[in-house]
């Protein structure tokens, strides 16, 4: 099973230095079948990319709760065993946890099939999206304008080897 994992370039680099992905049980994202109900389609590239946009707004919160982080989104893909990411059947369809999984155990960043992470010219957007995202979860609407604004920047794909140049380290 395909999972999102939200994280930042600062935890993007602790992975890297630790080679492995949470501890678990941690919080990744995929195809889940609320996430199917809710996207209502049937073509499995686009329930993946809703998948990975979900981890891109779980990121996305990880930033708003770190003023320190760079204003970047970060989504690692990896590969799991299938009864490794379960999702929890009450929360659902609740539109906070829709994709969720929750990872049992910690997974080596070694297994990672690709990296997701916004270019340079997106963070003045990921950051006013970060700062609005209380208010638009509180219900404005020009928050929530604000917040969807990070979405028009994709997420850019990297291959794992090129971690190090994305976190400082090469």
């Amino acid at each position: 099973m395909r999972v999102y994992v939200p994280l930042t370039l600062s935890g993007l680099a602790e992975a890297y230095k630790t080679g492995e992905l949470g501890a678990g049980p941690f919080v990744a994202y995929a195809v889940t079948p609320a996430l199917r109900e809710w996207y209502l389609s049937d073509d499995i590239e686009e329930l993946e990319y809703a998948a990975l946009s979900r981890a891109g707004l779980a990121s996305l919160r990880l930033l708003a709760a770190d003023p320190g982080a760079a204003r970047r989104r970060v989504v690692v893909a990896v590969d799991v065993a299938d009864g490794a990411a379960t999702a929890d059947p009450d929360r659902g369809l609740d539109p906070v946890a829709l994709g969720e999984v929750r990872v049992a155990g910690a997974v080596r960043l070694a297994k990672a099939a690709a990296v997701h992470v916004d270019a340079d010219d997106a963070e003045a957007d990921v950051s006013a999206a970060a700062q609005a995202l209380e208010a638009a979860d509180g219900g404005d609407d020009d928050a929530q304008f604000v917040v969807d604004g990070a979405d028009d920047h994709e997420l850019l794909w990297y291959a794992t080897q090129e971690i190090p140049n994305l976190v400082g380290l090469e």
